[in-house]
């Protein structure tokens, strides 16, 4: 015993430098980005009282100055955010992205007065743990030397597949239930912010290798396919952030922030792993684990979604009766013996 003890103390040398700073910066980045969706509520719920609101397809909120303060702070969290990985591994910084969603959801209960019911704080907890599980047994990303060759692996059949897909599926949304059903289910404007996020990622990181490439003496600026990636990002990031914004002037942000953050890093991750093809580098472990945190994923999902509607109310045994979907299966003197017990039941 005392021979292992002395084995893992040789091993463990503590957290460099480097990692502890990458460690600052994810945390500074999820405290940025977490703090950006309640200012910018604010500066929608301003800009909405004096014009007409984003839900309703009004753009007033860019005359706001809280709402680009809140711009301003998402940015300042994905530059530290972009600047950690410069310093720390994927696998510390990636994680605590998730971190957003209970900064989010705190300053939401706190500043905006919107309760978070205990089933949402349970689903909360489910995403961010299935999350981690996937980020955590993700695979290490392959190296690339040019940018012709990201090129290469975007327009492989099995990703451009799935890049038609996804360009299907967010204009089946924006023109057939964005009218009908945009502003009664969370899922269409966070839908098409998670789809559209997956292949801005993609983009994003094929500009990044450029801009590393480029600044280590390989000129990547001159290939056109760079350009083109960046018309994508700029597309990509400005069909999201107006959806994000129909979706925070619409629906409670406690619950806009960790659905956002599962469908995007679910659909990111899937997007990965169609281009940069990181399952053919894993074991059948890993791809397991993988797909538990997928479910866990599914589960927080469902939890959120499902109780939504009761964030802002009391909670009662009716409740939890409706949300398990047997209230009606209790036998009656059951039933008068908990109301005589429980009132507001």
């Amino acid at each position: 015993m005392a021979t292992a003890v002395a084995s893992w103390r040789d091993s463990y040398k503590g957290m460099s430098s480097d990692n502890i700073k990458g460690l600052v910066l994810a945390l500074s980045s999820s405290f940025f980005i977490g703090a950006s969706f309640i200012v910018k509520k604010k500066g929608l719920k301003k800009a909405g009282a004096s014009g007409v609101r984003a839900g309703s397809g009004g753009y007033s909120y860019l005359y706001e100055p809280l709402w680009w303060i809140g711009m301003i702070t998402m940015i300042v969290g994905e530059i530290a955010n972009f600047a950690a990985y410069a310093f720390a591994p994927a696998i510390l910084v990636t994680p605590l992205g998730a971190l957003s969603i209970i900064i989010s959801a705190v300053l939401a209960h706190i500043i905006l007065r919107e309760r978070l019911h205990i089933f949402g704080v349970l689903g909360c907890a489910l995403c961010v743990v299935g999350s981690i599980t996937i980020v955590l047994h993700a695979p290490q990303e392959r190296e690339i030397e040019s940018v012709i060759e990201v090129w290469n692996l975007a327009t492989e059949p099995a990703f451009l597949f799935y890049a038609a897909l996804v360009i299907t599926a967010v204009f089946v949304l924006i023109f057939h239930f964005v009218p009908d059903y945009g502003q009664t289910h969370i899922m269409v404007y966070i839908g098409i912010c998670s789809l559209v996020g997956s292949l801005s990622v993609m983009s994003v990181k094929a500009i990044g290798i450029a801009l590393k490439l480029t600044l280590s003496g390989m000129n990547q600026l001159i290939y056109p396919q760079t350009w083109a990636f960046t018309m994508v990002v700029i597309t990509c990031v400005l069909t999201q952030m107006n959806y994000l914004n129909k979706a925070l002037d619409t629906f409670n942000t406690a619950v806009v922030s960790p659905i956002y953050y599962v469908m995007f890093t679910s659909l990111t991750i899937l997007a990965s792993v169609i281009m940069f093809k990181d399952w053919d580098r894993q074991s059948p472990t890993q791809i397991v684990t993988e797909m538990c945190g997928f479910v866990t994923i599914l589960s927080g999902t469902f939890l959120l979604h499902k109780t939504k509607d009761m964030a802002d109310g009391m909670f009662t045994i009716r409740h939890f009766l409706l949300f398990l979907g047997i209230e009606g299966t209790i036998h009656p003197i059951c039933s008068l013996l908990i109301a005589g017990l429980y009132p507001s039941f």
